[in-house]
């Protein structure tokens, strides 16, 4: 009797003891938002724009994403823009920034992180960490922290707005020094 009944335990200790070990596959999640996510994508572009066949501007970016909906293309890994004379066609001043983000409707910019512009005829330098572009006025202004370096002088300040050649240029709030 005594060994019925353990061979009933052991058993029934067995079979509690026993689970379903069912190997469910992991399903992939969709990990893009399709709401958030860009139209296209492109690497290492260079992209010239052209106005009845004369050069306003060329660009050259690591990456570029495009938002429709948004009308917005934003440009990271590294930015440069050259800009051109309409009149002579040379290049008049260039850009270099860590990002941009472009109005697609407007053609205005926003560049982000050490922005630099430098002027090919005046050799001035503007150095700051978000600058504008205005496509309508074809403007460079900031309400940042700026650095503008030339032959004669270095000045800093909050605020700034400047032609695309530099050869015009504002500064609000100044501090700096004359050489």
């Amino acid at each position: 009797m005594k060994i019925k009944i353990l061979l009933v335990i052991l058993i029934l200790l067995c079979l509690l003891s026993c689970k379903e070990n069912k190997v469910e596959p992991k399903t992939l999640r969709d990990t893009v938002n399709l709401e958030t996510a860009p139209d296209q994508t492109s690497w290492d572009n260079d992209v010239i724009f052209v106005d009845s066949s004369f050069t306003k501007a060329r660009l050259k970016a690591k990456r570029a994403r495009v938002y429709e909906k948004r009308m917005q293309t934003v440009l990271d890994g590294g930015v440069y823009v050259e800009f051109y004379s309409r009149w002579t066609n040379k290049r008049t001043s260039h850009l270099t920034a860590d990002m941009a983000e472009i109005n697609d409707r407007t053609k205005d910019m926003l560049a982000r992180g050490n922005v630099v512009v430098i002027s090919d005829s005046s050799q001035t330098k503007v150095e700051t960490q978000l600058l504008n572009w205005n496509n309508k006025t074809q403007m460079f202004y900031s309400t940042e922290f700026v650095k503008v370096t030339s032959p004669k002088e270095i000045i800093q300040g909050y605020g700034f707005e400047s032609d695309q050649n530099l050869d015009n240029y504002k500064i609000f709030r100044v501090s700096g020094e004359r050489k």
